[in-house]
């Protein structure tokens, strides 16, 4: 009976009972979260009109701003990157010296 006892003690893994039980509660939130949001809506795109599900309408939304924020955030990396390389061969041009003024020859 003890061997039992220490084989479960050794084996019980609660870290992946919390995992599961937290992906059990997110699923059940999504579930929830599409049948509340299931009612037809009019979008209006100014030269026609679609009816579509809500749920459809906040999902693609929340598509094209992930989309959007990682194009943004691509091109704020970009010009970072090319002030930096401009900054930085600005300041190795200004230490260096010529070499005929360096050695005093004027």
């Amino acid at each position: 009976m003890a061997s039992q006892k220490d084989d479960f003690e050794r084996n019980w893994q609660p870290r992946l009972w919390i995992t599961l039980g937290l992906l059990i509660l997110i699923g059940a939130y999504l579930i929830a979260f599409i049948a509340g949001n299931n009612d037809k809506t009019s979008i209006n795109f100014i030269f026609g009109e679609a009816t579509t599900s809500l749920i459809w309408v906040i999902i693609l939304s929340a598509i094209a701003g992930l989309i959007g924020g990682m194009l943004l955030s691509q091109l704020h990396r970009r010009r970072q990157d090319r002030a930096g390389a401009a900054s930085e061969a600005a300041s190795r041009a200004s230490v260096e010296t010529p070499e005929s003024i360096a050695d005093g020859d004027s």
